[in-house]
């Protein structure tokens, strides 16, 4: 039986550092990929119950908050990646002690930092909401719907880090099997508490939470489970202070990048909030689509960091160029097709979420400019990947926030005032794309040739 569970365990687990490459990045890819729309898609049902059973007020309470939360949690989630890639480096390297210390102190590190994101959220929601100028009509809604959401960072963070773990050695086949019954059982949730109890936005919040506890337990059961090197024992969960640091080296700078970002997308959620709900229920269900095509490239970037992570362990920096030029292939085709896609059904799409023509005509601006050259904005990522991968966290975290974050922010300031329309506001977006994958792909190719460099040997 034992060797049953250990083969099953086994099956799951991918070595990156040999076979054909292609093919093992698409069946990688691919559950990443599936993993993530499934997860929009269920979000999306979330907006459009909300939208069409409470109205375009809870649409845009709901989306007045998004850019806020990430801003909370972004720097958190920078450590499931810095878990991710050293648990890659000592995988590849087949260190199993160092990669079981790594696991230990990763789960550790997501249930300190879930609770103390669940009381901070909590506490900090409404006046930060003020702050960022949400509408009075919308600001008693989106105050609830965050601190419910808040109180359930403990499980959202257990499930982010042990996904990121199983990631690590190859599987994303059991993250999304997992994903797919906690989103049925969030949709479920959610018609249940918004249409049968009627406790609106509330609603929509707590069965986000509920879902997101089955996911959590069933991620910590399948390393429980698990065979191998990721196995997980709770009475060895503890903090190794080398492994911490190891983790905090690459994903603090992760998580910093994605909380910059997130202060420049709360000012220009707080410019698109002085354009009223209306705008705001618009740009929310615009987003909510630029979610799905994100997450489609946002899975490349994934597979770059895990195939990245693991041939740095095991010293195979011949197959690591290959494995970027492979990802920006697939985010290119990808993220063009879904993007045209989605340019040719824009209507019909939005018409989901709101059937208000103005909230369909403002999120038909934002639409046409973002998609435009969306597939820029997964090949960034993709390069950003690779170099986590290969361990360097700190330069791209430092031509991220100067070449978009500082960009938009810059624009915000001194060109939006001067040109004040939604177009104006949209258009910063793929300037700053374009900036931030040139500067990416020179920094790539300087660390690329300095790690394939054999060094002088010294005496």
């Amino acid at each position: 039986m034992i060797r049953i569970q250990k083969n099953q365990s086994k099956s799951y687990e991918m070595n990156m550092t040999t076979g054909p490459l292609f093919q093992k990045i698409v069946l990688f890819g691919i559950p990443l990929m599936l993993s993530g729309i499934l997860q929009l898609l269920f979000n999306a049902a979330d907006m459009i119950v909300a939208g069409r059973f409470i109205g375009s007020l809870s649409l845009a309470a709901i989306g007045s908050t998004s850019s806020l939360i990430h801003l909370f949690i972004n720097i958190f989630l920078g450590l499931s990646v810095g878990s991710s890639v050293i648990v890659g480096h000592f995988y590849g390297a087949n260190s199993p002690k160092d990669v079981e210390e790594t696991v230990h102190t990763a789960i550790y590190i997501s249930l300190l930092s879930g609770v103390f994101l669940a009381i901070a959220g909590y506490f900090a929601t409404k006046p930060l909401l003020l702050l960022m100028g949400t509408p009075e009509d919308v600001l008693a809604s989106a105050t609830i719907y965050m601190q419910v959401y808040f109180l359930g960072m403990p499980v959202m963070l257990l499930y982010n880090f042990g996904s990121a773990i199983l990631r690590a050695v190859g599987d994303t086949r059991r993250p999304l099997y997992y994903l797919l019954l906690a989103g049925v059982i969030n949709v479920i949730l959610n018609i249940s508490f918004i249409v049968v109890f009627k406790m609106g936005v509330a609603g929509v919040a707590l069965a986000t939470v509920l879902s997101q506890i089955v996911s959590a337990l069933l991620i910590l059961r399948c390393l429980t489970k698990q065979e191998g090197m990721v196995k997980l024992t709770f009475s060895k969960l503890k903090i190794w202070p080398d492994k911490l640091k190891s983790i905090a080296r690459v994903g603090l700078p992760a998580g910093l990048q994605g909380a910059i970002f997130s202060v420049s997308n709360v000012l220009i959620q707080s410019s698109i909030n002085q354009f009223g709900s209306i705008a705001m229920a618009g740009s929310t269900a615009t987003a909510n689509l630029e979610g799905f095509v994100y997450t489609a490239m946002n899975s490349f970037y994934q597979t770059s960091l895990s195939f990245t992570s693991q041939n740095h362990g095991a010293k195979n920096y011949a197959r690591i160029k290959k494995i970027l030029l492979y990802c920006l292939l697939l985010v290119f085709m990808i993220g063009g097709l879904l993007s045209l896609f989605v340019k040719l059904n824009g209507s019909a799409l939005l018409s989901l979420y709101n059937t208000d023509p103005e909230v369909i005509a403002f999120g038909l601006l934002r639409l046409n400019i973002i998609f435009s050259t969306y597939f820029l904005c997964g090949m960034m990522d993709v390069v950003v990947g690779s170099l986590r991968g290969m361990g360097y966290s700190m330069i791209p975290m430092i031509v991220s926030l100067l070449g978009a974050c500082g960009f938009r922010i810059l624009w915000i300031l001194f060109v939006f005032p001067h040109f004040h329309t939604l177009p104006s506001l949209f258009i910063v977006y793929p300037i700053s794309w374009s900036i931030t994958l040139l500067a990416h792909s020179i920094t790539f190719f300087i660390a690329y040739q300095k790690k394939k460099t054999p060094q002088p040997y010294s005496k």
